[in-house]
């Protein structure tokens, strides 16, 4: 079989070129290439592949159609939104991904996030550089904060346990429940984890009910002075709406991991011209550690699929 590495993984060649000898030892064909998001340049080096890999790069339709091959889409990330699943299911594609290789890693940065915010650091390290004092900033503390976790999959959960053991109090919201959720969280609607919250962080997929779910509504909802934290993908904010609430002081902070578009952004994107918004360039999945658990799941998703028992399902 023909397998198309489209883009890095982030691991050494030397770990890549170990994962992959076990297929080119079976006779299968494996090719890896830098990240490129031209369609054309992306049709040209899949054209002929079985399996195609990828990350967090779109694949679109226009892709997909054009790889009369494909059998499997094998997406090292978490979220599948910027695949085109119509298109795969339409010719029969299976799909999966990497599900839990960056729980730890996104929880962390969360928390980081939120610590950051309540103390003040980006403005007192300022401060410092600039041979002032810490007048009139100091933080506060995270013990005994009200967090709110929407979305409680494996990585709201982690980051829920977190927060418990710094001591906050852990709400949480999600669509549906079981009845086997974890005792450390108190499951309530959205609205009173909204109004409940000193710090509201965002762990849901992107679909069509999460889509802007922090709008200028749901943000009135929230507590005035309550920050917000978006380490799960970017439209499910409105980001106009969360500039405005930071600039007029309605809100007093964000943390903000996740854009509409992958970065580098535009200059004049308006959370980065936002009151007391920390932003980082969607790095909160990306650690030394997840980065070589991702490549060991995609390498041993194909070796599942190939064997007739496909892991990781999405299609």
């Amino acid at each position: 079989m023909n397998i198309v590495l489209l883009e890095s993984l982030g691991i050494p060649d030397s770990l890549l070129n170990e994962y992959a000898k076990p297929l080119t030892d079976a006779g299968h064909c494996f090719a890896a290439y830098p990240k490129d998001t031209d369609q054309e340049v992306q049709i040209q080096r899949a054209r002929q592949a079985d399996v195609i890999m990828i990350a967090n790069m779109p694949l679109s339709g226009q892709v997909i159609s054009a790889c009369e091959h494909l059998k499997f889409i094998d997406v090292a990330f978490t979220g599948v939104d910027h695949v085109d699943l119509e298109a795969a299911r339409s010719r029969g594609i299976k799909v999966s991904n990497a599900a839990g290789y960056s729980t730890e890693a996104v929880a962390e940065l969360t928390i980081c996030m939120m610590l950051s915010l309540l103390r003040n650091v980006s403005q007192v390290e300022a401060r410092c550089r600039e041979g002032k004092t810490k007048d009139g900033l100091i933080g506060c503390e995270i013990m005994g904060k009200t967090v709110g976790i929407i979305g409680a999959g494996a990585i709201g959960t982690r980051t829920a346990k977190l927060c418990s053991a710094f001591g906050c109090k852990v709400l949480g919201y999600k669509r549906r429940l079981t009845g086997s959720e974890p005792s450390f969280m108190e499951f309530v609607s959205l609205d009173e984890l909204l109004s409940r919250s000193d710090i509201v962080s965002l762990h849901c997929p992107l679909n069509d009910d999460s889509r802007h779910l922090i709008n200028r509504d749901t943000i009135a909802k929230m507590k005035k002075g309550a920050y917000l934290i978006n380490a799960a993908r970017g439209p499910v904010v409105d980001s106009n709406a969360l500039a405005e609430s930071l600039n007029n002081g309605y809100l007093s902070g964000a943390g903000i991991d996740v854009f509409e578009t992958e970065p580098p952004l535009d200059p004049e994107h308006p959370l980065l011209k936002s009151k007391n918004t920390i932003v980082t360039p969607h790095v909160a999945f990306a650690s030394v550690q997840s980065m070589e658990a991702r490549a060991k799941i995609v390498f041993d998703n194909i070796k599942s699929w190939m064997e007739g028992c496909q892991s990781n399902i999405i299609l």
